[in-house]
């Protein structure tokens, strides 16, 4: 190959390297924000199930779930579990966006530390 031929031939593979190294990152970028969106989403899921079983909790009287017994309290809590999960599923009450963000956030500046470190 030719000193002529050799300059264009290296700009083109190193731009195709930039352009895959790319392509990874935003796989791995989406990847982590899918990660941290189901976590966030599962916090505030839990966050939405204790405040919705302490919404419900009796004070010992009778009701359509025999709050009495060992079987009222599985179907209450069963109850609240699916009330948290619709909850959330319809669009929460935005806790999950914020906690969401803040992972980012905190895998961002992870990210770099860790980045400098090796420098």
């Amino acid at each position: 190959m030719t000193a002529l031929l050799a300059a264009p031939a290296a700009k083109l593979a190193i731009g195709a390297a930039t352009k895959l190294a790319g392509g990874i990152a935003d796989a791995i970028s989406s990847a982590q924000n899918s990660k941290a969106k189901k976590t966030a989403d599962d916090f505030e899921t839990v966050f939405l199930e204790n405040f919705t079983q302490t919404m419900m909790s009796s004070s010992g009287t009778e009701g359509p779930l025999g709050e009495n017994g060992t079987g009222g309290d599985v179907w209450r809590s069963m109850l609240t579990q699916e009330y948290a999960k619709q909850i959330q599923k319809s669009g929460g009450v935005g806790l999950s966006d914020q906690i969401m963000r803040d992972l980012i956030q905190v895998q961002a500046s992870a990210g770099k530390a860790s980045g400098a470190g090796n420098a």
